[in-house]
């Protein structure tokens, strides 16, 4: 019998011995950089990789205007960055721009609270929701240098688009105070649903299906949202704000600030997309890649930090509802197109990624292997 071992995650109790503190009030000014956070030869951001990735600016105003020459213009355009490297930026989508500075602002205050205050709404192990500085709970190696705050939210949740899920969140887990951050928050939420929506119309146009198909079948989406804090690191050139990894959820929307980071390995190389103004950043993650029949790629990305300025950004990670079942529709699959990944539902490949691998570039072959395994033939290397 052939045993295939797939490295697991450090989680906490690998790391109970020397588990490292991610405090970024005390970091940020620390010259010397713990080795945890010390990153491989091979994987440390070069020079280089600053040269600019330039993807489409895609015009969502456009695909609604009702201007067929106009709209298939940016079906052509979507459907060209997705099979090259899943990459586009959406413009005229519509967000109310206080709206996004109100997020960013309140994101600023949450990650400048004392640490202890911030670790009210701990990330508890095992789960994918909560406060998390540099997962130190879940690794013990190659930590990335940033905060994040995740908040799940779905229309269809007891208290959801409606009745406020993220709203309540926040003032169970931070406290009254903490209710206009709620309310911001549970507005970007709802927000980001719906602009995902339009995003999926556009995805399934661009790849021939029906346009309302891929709209149906996330229309009770249960996703997650994501405030992440890269603070200033004096060596920048040791570590990492975030790895090398695909995202292995459906959609990521991502809003920058001005501070450019985002890295993307496109045609061999890193390459950065620089910040557009009150522009979101799209890609596509692991989950519909497995729903375009392997037509549109989950691109390698990672982010990087600087000396000198903190960065934040706000992802809204589109996940289909746990009763979903993953399969592309049948227009994309034939004679020269069979199916490239078996049936699977988010919940599956959401536990696959949080208790045994830790998410890269081939984290969806080997979920397949794993999911298509004959009884005992895995085994997960320590």
């Amino acid at each position: 019998m052939v045993l295939r071992a797939f490295p697991r995650p450090r989680e906490t109790a690998c790391a109970e011995k020397e588990a490292p503190v991610f405090d970024a009030a005390v970091l940020s000014v620390q010259a010397d950089i713990p080795a945890h956070f010390v990153w491989p030869e091979e994987e440390k951001p070069k020079p280089d990789a600053q040269e600019e990735l330039v993807v489409p600016l895609i015009d969502l105003g456009q695909l609604l205007s009702g201007d067929a020459a106009a709209a298939s213009a940016v079906t052509r355009s979507v459907a060209s960055a997705c099979e090259r490297h899943g990459f586009f930026q959406v413009v005229n989508h519509g967000i109310d721009a206080q709206l996004l500075a109100e997020a960013h602002r309140c994101a600023d205050v949450f990650f400048r609270m004392p640490l202890p205050e911030k670790q009210r709404a701990q990330r508890r192990p095992g789960e994918s929701c909560g406060y998390a500085s540099s997962f130190t709970g879940r690794f013990a190696s190659k930590l990335p240098w940033k905060e994040t705050l995740s908040i799940r939210f779905s229309p269809t949740l007891a208290g959801g688009g409606g009745g406020g899920v993220v709203r309540s969140y926040l003032i169970t887990t931070l406290g009254e105070e903490f209710r206009q951050f709620g309310e911001v928050y549970q507005s970007y939420c709802e927000a980001m649903s719906k602009l995902s929506l339009e995003i999926m119309e556009l995805l399934g146009l661009s790849l021939g299906v029906d346009r309302r198909h891929f709209c149906e079948f996330f229309a009770d989406n249960d996703s997650i949202m994501r405030l992440n804090y890269y603070p200033r690191c004096l060596k920048p050139e040791l570590t990492l704000g975030t790895g090398p990894h695909c995202d292995p959820t459906s959609l990521t929307i991502l809003f920058q600030d001005h501070v450019q980071g985002l890295q993307v390995f496109a045609d061999s190389r890193w390459r950065t997309i620089r910040p557009t103004h009150n522009a979101f950043v799209v890609n596509i993650g692991d989950t519909f890649m497995a729903l375009s029949n392997g037509r549109y790629k989950s691109c390698l990305h990672r982010a990087v930090v600087n000396s000198e300025t903190p960065r934040k950004s706000l992802a809204f990670f589109l996940c289909p509802a746990n009763h979903r079942v993953v399969r592309p529709p049948a227009e994309l699959v034939d004679a020269e197109h069979p199916r490239v990944y078996p049936d699977f539902t988010w919940p599956t490949l959401l536990q696959f990624t949080q208790k045994h691998y830790r998410a890269d570039m081939k984290t969806l072959d080997a979920f397949t292997a794993w999911i298509l395994r004959p009884p005992a033939d895995f085994i997960f290397g320590s």
